[in-house]
């Protein structure tokens, strides 16, 4: 293989600088796994904040990347989930192949339907997807002699993973297995979305027509990073089975898709890092507000959304994405 020409080094000079991780990142990273130290005997809600972060970066790289707009998530996040629990229930407890099969399964269901949203406008796609996932469900809820039906999906326990550590109690081990499945998982996004293929992502997402008309392939291109963002949620269900032991049919439910759009809202699209913000604020919200109002936590929490995305969209979410974008364009 001859070494690039100077021409090519280059051309492919913008891709290698943009990929080059920032002092901030590394600081978010430091902070995620330091999370338990600073705030001890929360393992729980840091472990769902990971979970539900790289369940929104699934969500990012189809909506804030690919300009798919989705209102059907769950289904591969349920699909996941699903799948990791039978497979530990009934064939082998080990939470890496769990974790494998479950993203797996969630691919093979996103490459199945993706051809449904190539085509068509946005509300066509938002009524899709949403139909993909009520068909899930309800396929989850027939077959209760198997999925466990309203009553979930219970009764297995995963082995210590790397047959050293125990999933204990204190929620410790799990949180650290999350974080470590988002961390590989978050750089093989970053990677996608800064490479050539990220890019001709985002000129199929600001003018399609045009980009066809350049040579892009769009409809390979879309179903391959829709088939990706599904084996990502696939993986977050995976996590939240295998670290609670317990799937039901909430995992599919319409307030999962619902619920990671509003982390994206309030973190941003089209830069990963708004996920992990978004999760955050949303997470910890809800669990502060359940915890002071039991009985009314969620109107709480909606009207405190609605004051961020409308009220406060000048002065919260607008500068908070443009700084985003600054941070994302950084050379």
């Amino acid at each position: 293989m001859t070494p690039a020409s100077a021409p090519d080094r280059d051309a492919l000079a913008p891709f290698a600088r943009s990929a080059r991780a920032q002092p901030y990142e590394v600081a978010i990273w430091i902070l995620a796994a330091l999370a338990i130290v600073l705030f001890p005997g929360h393992a729980a809600l840091w472990n769902e904040i990971a979970i539900l972060t790289l369940f929104a970066v699934s969500l990012d790289l189809i909506l804030g990347y690919g300009g798919i707009v989705s209102l059907g998530q769950a289904a591969f996040f349920g699909t996941g989930s699903y799948v990791a629990a039978l497979f530990a229930k009934h064939a082998m407890n080990d939470p890496l192949a769990g974790l494998a099969v479950g993203a797996a399964a969630a691919a093979l269901v996103g490459l199945a339907t993706s051809i449904l949203v190539l085509r068509g406008t946005d509300l066509t796609r938002l009524m899709v997807t949403l139909g993909i996932a009520s068909i899930l469900y309800e396929l989850a809820n027939r077959f209760d002699q198997i999925t466990g039906g309203a009553d979930g999906l219970h009764g297995f326990a995963m082995r210590p993973l790397f047959g050293r550590f125990a999933f204990d109690l204190d929620g410790k081990v799990a949180y650290y297995y999350s974080l470590s499945v988002l961390f590989v998982l978050f750089l093989v996004a970053r990677a996608v979305v800064h490479s050539p293929f990220g890019y001709s992502l985002m000129a199929i997402r600001d003018n399609r027509m045009r980009a066809t008309a350049i040579g892009i392939d769009s409809n390979r291109r879309l179903a391959a990073i829709y088939t990706l963002a599904a084996a990502m949620a696939g993986a977050a269900g995976a996590l939240l089975a295998q670290t609670t032991g317990f799937t039901s049919l909430d995992s599919l439910d319409f307030h999962r898709s619902a619920d990671v759009l509003l982390v994206l809202v309030i973190g941003g699209t089209g830069y990963l890092y708004g996920g992990l913000i978004g999760a955050v604020v949303f997470v910890v919200m809800k669990d502060v507000l359940s915890a002071a109002t039991p009985q009314y936590w969620q109107f709480w929490l909606g009207l405190i959304l609605v004051v961020i995305v409308l009220v406060g969209r000048e002065r919260i979410v607008r500068p908070w994405h443009a700084l985003a974008d600054r941070l994302r364009r950084r050379p």
